[in-house]
């Protein structure tokens, strides 16, 4: 499998080049491939309905890492921030169709693994750290939010969860076939595509994993 690393000065992210979601992230560079390895089936079970042909790796030494980039401030607060190589190339109508299917695995993942928390007390830090399931369900949907801006969208004010998810698919879609400027009318940085679905969906699949791990 194919993936890029993103290093920062602190921390280091793995990620799968045609997997948007499936990144991890580590101290340095091989413990951010083994860990990205370690949730290889955790993935495969998020996209196994979509039938895309994920292939869980059985080891770190299944991952090629085929390029290598500088992370940027948001690297080492834990976020991918770095476009993988290849995300500025076109895409077709099937390849959206992918992507909006990969979206759709990761909100299925997270509805999926709060519904099953529920009534449960999440586990906390040793001090106590950590968001509460509704905390962190509105600070999923809240992201995601803000990001639509990232390609010239917006959500109605006040949304829902499946009002913003619409917009998310539907800003995806306009971006692809219409395109989107480099930056906004306010010098605010724009997202291509491709990068758009590998943050929503390494995001909410974060906090699906989170939420599994500390409900367990």
């Amino acid at each position: 499998m194919d993936v890029y690393v993103e290093k920062g000065s602190k921390r280091v992210f793995a990620g799968a080049i045609d997997w948007p979601g499936y990144a991890r992230a580590g101290r340095d560079e091989r413990v951010a491939l083994e860990n990205l390895a370690a949730y290889g089936p955790r993935y495969a079970r998020v996209v196994a309905r979509s039938r895309l042909g994920f292939r869980t790796p059985r080891d770190a030494d299944d991952l090629v890492v085929v390029r290598r980039v500088a992370g940027a401030s948001g690297t080492d607060f834990g976020v991918p921030e770095v476009p993988a190589p290849g995300d500025s190339e076109p895409i077709d109508d099937s390849e959206l169709k992918r992507l909006i299917s990969l979206l759709r695995a990761s909100w299925r993942a997270l509805d999926a693994a709060a519904g099953s928390a529920r009534g449960r007390e999440l586990a906390t830090g040793p001090r106590g750290g950590g968001r509460s399931l509704p905390a962190i369900l509105d600070h999923v949907r809240d992201a995601e939010g803000g990001y639509l801006a990232r390609l010239a969208w917006k959500a109605p004010s006040g949304a829902d969860t499946q009002v913003v998810r619409a917009a998310v698919v539907h800003a995806l879609e306009s971006a692809v076939r219409h395109g989107v400027e480099e930056r906004g009318p306010r010098g605010g940085k724009r997202w291509v595509p491709r990068y758009f679905v590998r943050r929503v969906a390494w995001h909410a699949l974060d906090h699906a994993w989170e939420i599994e791990d500390r409900s367990a």
